[in-house]
C-alpha cells in the first residue's frame, strides 16, 4: 500500500482487479432493471424537440474521429469519446432516467453511454456492460458523499457532473482493462477534467443541463484512454496536495470512498426509477397532487391555486427556475391540467399552447421551508402540496418518499410501460419491441451488436409526436 495515497490506491486497485462475476447477482439484476429504463431514455431523446440532440449531434457529426462506437440516432460511428460526449448528454435530456436521491446524482444518464461506447469498441460482453454501469454508478455515488452533495450544491456545483467525472472514468477504466497504477492516473486526470456548474439553471432551452452529462461521460473516457497511453497525471487525487475533495468541498470527507467498498453497492441499490420526467426534487409533491386529484375527484378547474412547501437547500432549483422541468410553477400546473407528464412538455411550453395550464402557473408559488423539510433535505425531498379550490376549499398532502425510491419502487408493469411510450415516440412498435428484448438479453449477450443496431438509425418516422396529442 502507497502511504502517499492509501484512499487513491484502494479505489483504483479496486477498480482494477473488478470483474462481471464479483458484482453480486441482486446487484447485476438492479443493474439490469437501470439499464433498461436507462436505454429507454436515451432513445426517447432522440426526438426532433430534444434541442439538446440537435445540436450536441450536429457538433460531434462534424468533429468527432472514425471509430466504432455509435452514436445514438445517427446511423454513424465515432470514436468513443465522442460517442460518450453525445450520447451522454442523450442520457439526461428526457431528465426521466434513474437517479439517487440521497447523492443528488444522475449516474446512470453517464454511465450507459460509456459502456456502450468502450464496450463496442473493446469488443466487451453485455455482461460487462451492466457491470461497468453498476461500476460507475457507485464510484459516482462515493464521490458524492465524500464531497457532501448539500455543500456542492451551496457551491453552485452539480453533483452528478463533478462527481460523474470520476465514476465515468471508473467504468472506462474496467472496460479498457486498465491495471491499478493507470487507472489512478485515470482518476487524477478525471479530476482535472472535471467540473459542471448549476449555472444551467439559466439556460431555458434545457441544453446546458444535459451538456454536462455528456461532459463527464467524456472525461471519464478520456481519462482512461490517456491513462493507457501512459500520459501522466496526479496519482493521489484524494489523499494529498490539492485533492479533489478539498477543491470541490468545504466538508470533504474521503470514508465513503473505501468503506464496504465491495460489500456495500448502496450507489446502485438505492437508485430510484423516476415515475416523472422532471426534476426529482418535485417528484414527491407530484405523487401528493396525486392523491388529491384522484382522492377528491378534482379537474384542473375545480382548482383556483397552487402551493409547494419544499426545503430552502433545494428550492432555488424549484422555485420558478428558467428550466420548465425544474420549475414548480411549470410541473404542478402542467401536472394537474393535463392529467399527466409527457418529457415532451419540457420542450413545449404549454403555458402558450394551453389557457388552463397559464391560469394555473400564474397562482402556483413556493414556500420556502427552514425547519423540519429543510433539516431533511437531501436525504429527502418532502414536497407538501397545498391547492386552494374555487369555492374556498384548501387541501394538503404531504409526501416523504416518492413512488419509485426502493422504498417504494415502480413494479415490473410500470417499468416496462414507461419503456413502451417512451419509445413508442421514435421508434416502430417493432423497434421498440425488439429494443426491450435486446436490453433484457444484454446479460447473456457476447457482444454489443444488436443493442448498438437498434440503437443506431434516427427516429422513425410512423410514431406521433405526443406534443399533437392528447395528454395522458
Amino acid at each position: 500500500m502507497d502511504q502517499r495515497a492509501p484512499v487513491t490506491e484502494s479505489l483504483a486497485r479496486f477498480i482494477a482487479d473488478f470483474t462481471a462475476d464479483a458484482l453480486p447477482d441482486p446487484v447485476m439484476r438492479t443493474a439490469e432493471v437501470l439499464a433498461f429504463d436507462g436505454v429507454g431514455v436515451l432513445l426517447a431523446a432522440t426526438h426532433p424537440s430534444v434541442t439538446a440532440n440537435s445540436g450536441i449531434g450536429a457538433y460531434v457529426m462534424e468533429s468527432a474521429g472514425p471509430g466504432g462506437a455509435t452514436l445514438i440516432g445517427r446511423a454513424r460511428k465515432v470514436d468513443p469519446a465522442s460517442a460518450a460526449l453525445a450520447n451522454g448528454t442523450l442520457g439526461y435530456a428526457a431528465d426521466f432516467e434513474p437517479h439517487h436521491p440521497e447523492a443528488i446524482l444522475h449516474p446512470v444518464a453517464v454511465m450507459i453511454p460509456v459502456a456502450l461506447a468502450l464496450a463496442e469498441t473493446e469488443n466487451r460482453s453485455g455482461a460487462d456492460i451492466l457491470a461497468a454501469i453498476a461500476l460507475g454508478c457507485e464510484v459516482t455515488y462515493r464521490v458524492s458523499m465524500a464531497m457532501n452533495p448539500r455543500t456542492l450544491y451551496a457551491r453552485g456545483f452539480h453533483p452528478s457532473a463533478v462527481a460523474g467525472s470520476f465514476g465515468a472514468a471508473a467504468a472506462a477504466a474496467f472496460l479498457s482493462g486498465l491495471d491499478a497504477k493507470q487507472t489512478r492516473c485515470a482518476l487524477g486526470l478525471a479530476a482535472l477534467q472535471t467540473g459542471g456548474l448549476l449555472a444551467w439553471q439559466d439556460d431555458p432551452r434545457e441544453d446546458a443541463r444535459p451538456f454536462q452529462m455528456g461532459l463527464a461521460a467524456r472525461n471519464g473516457v478520456m481519462s482512461a484512454r490517456l491513462a493507457r497511453h501512459g500520459f501522466g497525471a496526479p496519482d493521489r487525487i484524494f489523499d494529498g496536495g490539492h485533492t479533489a475533495l478539498a477543491a470541490f468541498s468545504d466538508t470533504p470527507d474521503p470514508a465513503p470512498l473505501v468503506d464496504g467498498l465491495g460489500t456495500a453497492w448502496d450507489g446502485v441499490t438505492e437508485l430510484a426509477i423516476k415515475p416523472y420526467p422532471c426534476v426529482s426534487f418535485l417528484h414527491p409533491a407530484l405523487d401528493a397532487q396525486t392523491k388529491l386529484l384522484a382522492e377528491y375527484k378534482l379537474s384542473s378547474r375545480n382548482i383556483s391555486s397552487i402551493a409547494l412547501r419544499f426545503a430552502e437547500a433545494g428550492a432555488h432549483c424549484v422555485d420558478n427556475n428558467p428550466l420548465k422541468g425544474h420549475s414548480a410553477q411549470y410541473i404542478l400546473p402542467v401536472h394537474a391540467a393535463r392529467g399527466g407528464l409527457s418529457y415532451l412538455d419540457l420542450f413545449t411550453d404549454r403555458r402558450e399552447s394551453d389557457p388552463e395550464v397559464a391560469r394555473l402557473a400564474a397562482s402556483a408559488r413556493v414556500i420556502r421551508d427552514t425547519g423540519e423539510f429543510d433539516d431533511r433535505f437531501p436525504d429527502f425531498y418532502v414536497g407538501e402540496v397545498t391547492l386552494t379550490l374555487t369555492d374556498g376549499t384548501i387541501l394538503t398532502a404531504r409526501n416523504d418518499v416518492a413512488r419509485g425510491y426502493p422504498e417504494n419502487p415502480l413494479g415490473r408493469d410500470e417499468i416496462e410501460a414507461k419503456f413502451a411510450k417512451v419509445t413508442g415516440e421514435v421508434a416502430t412498435a417493432e423497434r421498440a419491441r425488439a429494443l426491450a428484448k435486446a436490453v433484457k438479453g444484454l446479460r447473456r449477450a457476447p457482444d454489443t451488436r444488436m443493442l448498438a443496431s437498434l440503437l443506431a438509425p434516427p427516429p422513425d418516422a410512423a410514431p406521433g409526436d405526443q406534443a399533437s396529442r392528447s395528454p395522458s
